[in-house]
């Protein structure tokens, strides 16, 4: 199906993609991690609740931690081997519970049977079976996603990859294009719908020619224009609809999901295979040599750092996920969990290194900002604890948090910090009240 280019949205940012150093390198397969250290928060809501002990033996893709509630996803072993521990450990964002298996070298796995009785339902509960959360990097149980309460009618698959430095969706979908198309089919099947979209953005033309082949996917040519990935500006571009402060992509009929997590529901389906992997981009000025991986779930930064060649200078900053929206880390003690898409090593002249000054009241931050809103008001309130005004006054509650503002403040205001540091007072106020 020809492709058809998508509208545009109002504000954004214009970034330098840096895609250059990796949209070549395909796919490699590292091996596996002697030992492999799986968070048990592995999707947008509650961590898991492990169900194994030190000292268990347990095959690759056996379960080790069963969902907690609907938003919640089950997590597997992604090496076979012993349990050596259960245990906390402090990452990026704080302390998470962890499963750490010692790879035993058996290769022994425990995949589910391939799904021959393919229903709607059978394809949702093999989806919840199997773990698979949103690949993009939010993390939402996608079984859920695939349960809409209200009637939907397209599937739109998110190939934009906009953030700057990861071509991991990228080489996806120019080597596993069938694959992602079948995973398409699934999930379009388990929604109920015919009518399936891929926006792909402009600087992918090799992506885009290769969904072209297809008499029932769509692709569309989206400008290259940050954050064009997210959900709502998505939806806007693609099909014209609109999704309202508060309301869900169902709620206009439609449901998004990333071309990885459309191949991961491949896999589930006709390999039996749970989420113990991802594609992932290494890339940056500082490290030897960039690279796409295929990972196992909770393999340590270091080794696919090592892997990589090592540093080719000391890095200014690294970051897991992507230089917009990820999280920087203070060193490689860090692991790999289902929503990370990338780690990055960024150079003295990658990564910003200037010292926020006062705030200029230049209103750059709400010219970009995608969703219409006042960060420069969330970052003043916030600063005097005043977040009940901040969130008020800034609507921050509705930020996708995409960094854009960030991105562009001239007196390199930390406003993506203060938005964060907002919304979580405000949600712990609202659970006090709740009590």
């Amino acid at each position: 199906m020809k492709a058809i280019k998508a509208k545009s949205f109002f504000a954004g940012i214009h970034v330098k993609d840096m895609k250059y150093l990796a949209c070549d390198c395909p796919c490699e397969t590292m091996p596996a991690p002697d030992t492999a250290y799986i968070s048990l928060c592995q999707s947008l809501g509650k961590p898991a609740v492990a169900c194994v002990e030190k000292g268990q033996k347990v095959k690759e893709g056996e379960i080790i931690a069963k969902a907690d509630g609907a938003i919640s996803s089950d997590v597997f072993a992604s090496i076979a081997g012993e349990v050596v521990e259960v245990k906390e450990i402090n990452c990026a964002c704080g302390p998470e519970p962890f499963v750490v298996i010692k790879n035993d070298g058996s290769g022994e796995k425990a995949y589910l049977p391939p799904l021959t009785d393919i229903t709607a339902e059978s394809i949702k509960e093999r989806i919840r079976a199997c773990g698979i959360v949103g690949l993009g990097g939010a993390g939402f149980p996608t079984a859920v996603k695939v349960a809409p309460k209200t009637p939907v009618d397209t599937l739109i698959l998110n190939g934009a990859e906009c953030e700057p430095y990861l071509t991991c969706d990228h080489r996806l979908m120019v080597e596993k294009t069938a694959e992602i198309a079948k995973g398409a089919r699934y999930i379009a099947k388990a929604l109920g719908v015919s009518k399936i979209v891929i926006g792909i953005e402009a600087n992918k033309p090799d992506a885009i020619a290769a969904f072209e082949a297809f008499d029932d996917i769509q692709p569309v040519i989206l400008k290259k224009q940050y954050p064009m990935g997210s959900e709502k500006h998505l939806i806007y571009v693609t099909t014209g609809r609109k999704v309202g402060i508060g309301k869900l992509p169902a709620d206009s009929g439609v449901v998004v999901q990333n071309v990885a997590t459309a191949y991961a529901v491949y896999e589930a389906v006709e390999l039996g295979k749970p989420l113990i992997d991802r594609v992932l981009t290494v890339s940056g000025g500082a490290v030897a040599q960039p690279k796409n991986l295929l990972v196992k779930v909770g393999t340590p930064v270091a080794d696919i750092v090592a892997y990589c060649g090592g540093e080719a200078s000391a890095p200014k900053k690294a970051i897991l996920g992507g230089p917009m929206t990820g999280v920087a880390i203070a060193s490689y003690d860090a692991y790999t969990h289902k929503t990370t898409s990338g780690i990055l090593l960024l150079s003295d002249k990658e990564a910003a290194a200037e010292e926020p000054t006062a705030c200029l009241n230049c209103g750059k931050c709400a010219d970009v900002c995608p969703m219409h809103l006042m960060p420069m008001n969330t970052a003043f309130y916030s600063a005097a604890g005043d977040f009940e005004t901040a969130a008020k006054l800034g609507n921050t509650m509705a930020c996708i948090e995409c960094g854009a503002c960030e991105y562009i403040c001239p007196a390199k205001r930390p406003l993506i910090q203060a938005i964060r540091k907002t919304k979580a007072a405000v949600r712990a106020t609202a659970k006090k009240g709740g009590k």
